[in-house]
């Protein structure tokens, strides 16, 4: 996935109200930006950080410009959009690119299923069971190496693994999908500290036959592309 228009670097002054973000270019100007992440943001909210945004001239938006990247220090960079992983694992899943997901004849995004709920990507195909994906975008890295998920906690995909396995029970195939968007991690992991509800439900889930897939990024200001897959480790947690 290539951005739509070239990005433009930028030093963070702050985040806030969630979507917001007032931002200093490079030519002394101070603009404001929409975050597309919902998140906490954990370690890469601080003010003094590089970001880069894409610019808009579109009259139907009320900010023109939308911050898409931070880079680290030492030139690896995180995407702060959580609508890419679906954009990108669309296109992947489409195209039959994902080992494990390939095969299915057809791709349906936003499925409604369980309660009230949709699912990611729903894949279907003759004489296999249906396959159920949920994705999530993990942009959390407390210590060199592993990304962890969530960043804050989320009832929301507490509720997720439950209808997942729900599906798994049901017999169909139930898939937990976290898609990296750091370049600087090399295996993926649960925050248990700050969810242990999450890291309980997600244990109890993979109990019940729903499986785990975690896929790492490319990343750069020109685009975001799917990349290698990534070894997940479970953290020890308790079922209570």
């Amino acid at each position: 996935m290539r951005f739509q228009t070239p990005l433009v670097p930028a030093t963070l002054i702050r985040r806030y109200k969630r979507f917001l973000a007032d931002c200093l270019l490079e030519d002394g100007r101070e603009v404001t930006a929409h975050v597309a992440n919902p998140g906490s943001m954990l370690g890469l909210k601080d003010e003094g950080l590089r970001i880069w945004l894409e610019p808009n001239d579109d009259p139907k938006k009320k900010l023109k410009w939308a911050w898409r990247l931070v880079e680290h220090t030492d030139g690896h960079f995180t995407g702060v959009d959580t609508g890419v992983p679906n954009r990108v694992l669309k296109a992947a899943l489409m195209a039959g690119e994902v080992a494990g997901l390939d095969g299915y004849e057809l791709v349906r995004p936003e499925v409604k299923y369980g309660e009230n709920s949709r699912i990611d990507f729903l894949l279907t195909g003759a004489d296999r069971p249906d396959c159920y994906v949920e994705v999530k975008s993990v942009t959390l890295s407390r210590t060199p190496g592993p990304a962890e998920f969530p960043d804050s906690v989320t009832a929301r995909g507490t509720k997720h693994l439950g209808e997942l396995a729900a599906m798994a029970a049901l017999g169909h195939r139930a898939v937990m999908l976290y898609l990296v968007q750091r370049s600087d991690c090399t295996q993926v992991t649960l925050a248990a500290d700050i969810d242990p509800a999450y890291a309980a439900a997600f244990a109890r889930a993979r109990d019940a036959g729903v499986e785990v897939l975690a896929l790492g990024c490319r990343i750069s200001p020109e685009g975001i592309t799917l990349g290698a897959p990534l070894p997940f480790t479970m953290p020890r947690v308790s079922l209570g």
